[in-house]
């Protein structure tokens, strides 16, 4: 009998270890270089600015352009603390109101504002950067978040610049088994659930 599993509409995937999960961004040179050199943030890297991460490899080549956007040439694979991930959970505030989840909009509006961290969820992409019927986490991280991700939580820094360009080059030559061979293993991960929308 086959069974069709159906992903749910709202989950975090990425590939993740017992104590870590990766999660991808994008930046130009100047900041990029520097952090998988030395393996942390520099200092050009403002922490006082709020940083969007995403678990999602395929969802950050839809944002950066497989690594062609100008300001966003190196894409990073950022491994960081499962903990300190889900403390970020913890604090988050869904960036949108949303009726059915929040008393009423003036205290979703303070509840923002005091929140280190905003969670949005964006449809999931296919190899095609073509939208997908379930979402994927975009996390976002400010002040207090934002300062432990880059100092604390991060665990390592790699540039997979060269796999976005391989998978995209695949791609392009109609290759796509060997492009999905080579996406890193997204499944579930066990974190605190943040508050879905209804979108």
């Amino acid at each position: 009998m086959n069974v069709q599993v159906t992903t749910p509409r709202y989950e975090i995937r990425a590939q993740h270890t017992a104590s870590t999960v990766t999660v991808y961004q994008a930046y130009s040179p100047a900041i990029g270089l520097p952090a998988v050199r030395d393996g942390r943030f520099p200092a050009a890297w403002k922490r006082d600015r709020m940083t969007w991460v995403k678990p999602s490899f395929l969802w950050m080549m839809y944002r950066c352009g497989w690594g062609t956007k100008e300001g966003q040439e190196v894409v990073l694979a950022v491994e960081v603390e499962r903990a300190g991930l889900a403390w970020a959970l913890e604090h988050a505030e869904l960036s949108h109101y949303v009726r059915d989840v929040h008393e009423d909009e003036a205290t979703w509006k303070r509840s923002l504002r005091a929140a280190p961290a905003r969670v949005q969820w964006d449809p999931e992409r296919d190899m095609d950067v073509n939208p997908l019927p379930y979402r994927s986490l975009q996390l976002g991280l400010a002040g207090e978040a934002a300062r432990r991700y880059a100092d604390e939580w991060t665990v390592s820094i790699r540039d997979v610049t060269p796999l976005a360009r391989e998978v995209h080059g695949l791609l392009r030559a109609g290759l796509r088994d060997r492009a999905a061979d080579l996406l890193p293993a997204e499944t579930p991960v066990d974190l605190p659930a943040p508050r879905p929308t209804r979108a």
